[in-house]
């Protein structure tokens, strides 16, 4: 699928103009963003971009005074294992626990798991605050002989993390064909052979699970219109990580898993971006 860069200036170029942006746009379509000296750039596929929405959402900007130009253009192919080496891509290291690295890197420390990755896009490399915070947690959790879904799995390296520790079998979705292939040279990479990936969106999951662990890192809005149908996919002592949202999210989409029988277990936060772990609520019983 082809994504969509979109180029903003915004004036007063400050952090706090540049993060609410950034959520604002999540909230109609973008999914990632890179902070720029003049403002962000954002990503969106280009099926989801109406330049109207854009136009209402800075026209409707919640802080006062704040200016915005923009720019929209189709993403150009490129190499970017190449544009990895030279710019951007080091490796991610999570203590003794997780190394996330590519092939091109060298004297790569030694950790209980060792994941191998070729971002051949602009994503999936782990070190957004939200790919973090799923790995710090999947780390932590109870994976032995579960079954696990990944919905929004991009390079499907929480899947790929999943397996490492002991999962079952893991089922990694994602709406971006790019995101199907990376991930199967990711698995190829990694010796992996119990994840499948499919296409598509959470209308998949009707033929899927259950579920023993439901991991999303998505954005807001896509996590508020599916949370109901994870919930169906969910067996009755399953849990569920949820990220790819803003600390100011988190009541909203608590009133959201209490009103499906869910519950929160906790959130933690990184830079404001968050991940909540929730469980079957012990006054539920049905699944």
């Amino acid at each position: 699928m082809k994504y969509l860069v979109t180029t903003f200036q915004t004036t007063p170029c400050d952090e706090t103009t540049k993060d609410i942006l950034a959520a604002q746009l999540g909230t109609i379509g973008y999914d990632s963003f890179e902070i720029t000296d003049t403002g962000l750039e954002g990503y969106i596929l280009a099926k989801e971009y109406k330049e109207s929405s854009v136009e209402k959402l800075l026209n409707d900007f919640p802080m006062p005074n704040c200016h915005f130009t923009f720019v929209t253009k189709e993403m150009e192919d490129v190499d970017w294992n190449k544009e990895w080496e030279k710019n951007y891509f080091q490796p991610l290291i999570i203590g003794d626990a997780c190394v996330i690295h590519s092939t091109f890197h060298k004297n790569i420390p030694t950790t209980t798991y060792d994941i191998t990755i070729n971002p051949q896009m602009a994503f999936g490399t782990g070190h957004h605050q939200t790919t973090f915070l799923m790995l710090s947690e999947l780390l932590k959790a109870d994976l032995k002989d579960k079954t696990v879904l990944d919905m929004g799995c991009g390079t499907s390296i929480l899947a790929i993390l999943a397996s490492m520790r002991g999962a079952k079998t893991i089922t990694a979705i994602d709406i971006d064909d790019w995101c199907i292939q990376n991930s199967k040279d990711n698995f190829k990479l990694n010796h992996i052979d119990n994840i499948t990936v499919k296409e598509g969106d959470a209308s998949l999951l009707a033929q899927e699970g259950p579920f023993d662990v439901v991991i999303a890192n998505i954005n807001r809005n896509i996590l508020l219109r599916d949370l109901p149908i994870y919930r169906e996919r969910m067996k009755k002592d399953a849990v569920l990580y949820i990220s790819g949202f803003y600390t100011e999210d988190v009541p909203l989409l608590q009133e959201k898993i209490e009103a499906l029988g869910l519950e929160l277990s906790y959130f933690k936060e990184k830079e404001r971006w968050t991940v909540m772990k929730c469980v079957v609520s012990s006054t539920t019983d049905n699944c």
